[in-house]
């Protein structure tokens, strides 16, 4: 696909009444006027929430008391939704993943990182369409990073050393990591590690995307001559770059923040974004469904 320039959506394609108010100056936009439930048997009104997803990243919508069934058809009209092999989906509802936090399991309360969902698979969801079930009175926000933003702002030499590298990511390394051996084992075997550009190109808009997280875990074609001189080099050169570029995603100025409600949604690009849910909410109870849209091969 030929690089594009950055969607725009202009005033006039808006042919609802849809309310469009930006968070922050680096990505993030709350929707108002728009009932998901309508939306997902109305596919004019998802092409209009398409283009505004790829101009703010990601879409924050409130009070919206919808079913089961209209969330996954909904997401559906982006593509094919895809469960998790770790976080268990709802019986009736293919690819609806239940992300449920409680007291009463506190190995299962992991969330602080920052990534980008699943890019252990060889091709990343395209997005994810987030609603909340039960917030805590306060706490459990989630903070999204433009990764686009990120790459722009690298200084040039970075830009320079990264341009051309490759990078694996692992489930295994992740939420394999507490699992007993041969589980392990089996996940890694299921899900092997997949590998992806460094700066990844946006199918649609075109744009450069700095495509590593939480699930990196190291580059594989780092060890050539321009960047090493003795295998003393390696080990400090490739981490610290990695390191660096992970960190990216921290910058306030690249972020914006959600404090959820019950039956409030978020839809974010996960091509262009990373994302970080704050666990910062113990004692409490936090209930999510999320319908994560399969993607496309990074290349």
């Amino acid at each position: 696909m030929s690089p594009a320039s950055p969607a725009v959506v202009a005033a006039t394609s808006l042919t609802r009444a849809i309310r469009v108010e930006p968070l922050s100056c680096a990505l993030g936009a709350e929707l108002s006027n728009v009932d998901l439930g309508a939306a997902s048997r109305d596919a004019g009104l998802v092409q209009e929430i398409r283009q505004l997803l790829l101009k703010h990243r990601v879409l924050f919508f409130r009070d919206q008391d919808i079913t089961r069934a209209e969330h996954v058809a909904f997401a559906r009209h982006f593509g094919e939704l895809e469960d998790h092999p770790v976080a268990g989906s709802d019986p009736d509802h293919p690819g609806l993943v239940r992300i449920y936090k409680s007291p009463d399991s506190p190995n299962d309360r992991y969330e602080n990182a920052w990534h980008t969902d699943a890019t252990w698979r060889e091709k990343p969801p395209f997005g994810c369409v987030l609603r909340c079930v039960e917030a805590p009175p306060v706490g459990g926000d989630t903070m999204w990073a433009n990764m686009v933003l990120a790459y722009e702002r690298l200084p040039e030499e970075i830009k320079l050393k990264i341009a051309g590298l490759r990078a694996r990511h692992s489930i295994e390394a992740t939420f394999g990591a507490a699992m007993p051996i041969e589980k392990r084992l089996a996940l890694k075997a299921q899900f092997p590690d997949a590998e992806h550009p460094v700066v990844r190109t946006h199918p649609e808009t075109g744009e450069q995307v700095l495509f590593v997280n939480a699930f990196t875990t190291h580059f594989t074609n780092f060890h050539r001559p321009e960047n090493i001189r003795y295998g003393q080099d390696y080990s400090a050169g490739t981490s610290q770059l990695l390191q660096y570029l992970i960190s990216q995603a921290a910058i306030p100025e690249y972020q914006v923040r959600w404090r959820w409600q019950p039956n409030s949604v978020a839809f974010w690009d996960n091509r262009s974004t990373q994302h970080y849910a704050v666990m910062d909410y113990p004692p409490c109870h936090r209930k999510m469904e999320r319908a994560g849209i399969q993607g496309e091969a990074t290349y």
